[in-house]
């Protein structure tokens, strides 16, 4: 089972934007209900891509399961993002104009695509989200973020994204040079609060 690229836009059209969001909806989620959000970023002049997961679901089981359980869906998933970052650099938006916002299961396959892929992106916010599978393979993690600003949040505890699983993910980002900061709240719940939107606002989407 795969994905079929299917890419849902706001915002400005893609030829005419000097800059794009990438946004990836959570398990049961769709491209729309990330779209929405965007109203609520500081990305009125941006192109802003979604794709969406088939059966609104990246992958069938937890990201802490083993990665071969989640597969050939999270390889597929994988390819789906980089398909729709190909789609902003064909369009002639460089890399490091190309900003990303992932929630739950999208945040965490946000992660996993950015560490893989490491480079100079304009920006990176996950919001309750770490790098997949049962156990950390760091050799898959490999290039430079030279700066690049990513903003984590979570709430502690959550039932899907344990806070430790996090803090590791922060931890490889900064190995790779990115620019991390963290928030954690308590209690809060698997949900996407104000103070969040203005923290993604201020720190990645200036």
């Amino acid at each position: 089972m795969s994905h079929t690229l299917n890419i849902k836009t706001a915002g400005a059209p893609l030829r005419q934007a000097k800059k794009a969001l990438i946004m990836v909806h959570g398990r049961g989620g769709s491209a729309q209900d990330i779209l929405n959000l965007s109203q609520h970023l500081n990305v009125k002049d941006y192109a802003v891509l979604a794709p969406q997961a088939l059966n609104h679901t990246w992958y069938p089981y937890s990201f802490m399961a083993p990665v071969d359980q989640n597969e050939p869906w999270l390889s597929s998933a994988l390819e789906m993002v980089e398909e729709t970052v190909k789609a902003a650099l064909d369009a002639g938006i460089a890399s490091e104009d190309i900003y990303f916002f992932g929630f739950s299961q999208g945040a965490c396959l946000t992660l996993e695509f950015l560490t893989r892929n490491a480079q100079k992106f304009g920006g990176a916010a996950a919001i309750i989200g770490g790098v997949i599978g049962d156990k950390i393979n760091r050799e898959n993690y490999k290039g430079d973020f030279a700066g690049t600003p990513v903003f984590l949040a979570t709430s502690n505890p959550d039932f899907h994204v344990p806070v430790e699983r996090v803090y590791a993910t922060a931890n490889i980002l900064r190995e790779m040079n990115a620019e991390v900061t963290e928030k954690v709240y308590a209690n809060f719940g698997h949900s996407i609060n104000q103070e969040e939107i203005e923290l993604a606002n201020s720190i990645v989407f200036k």
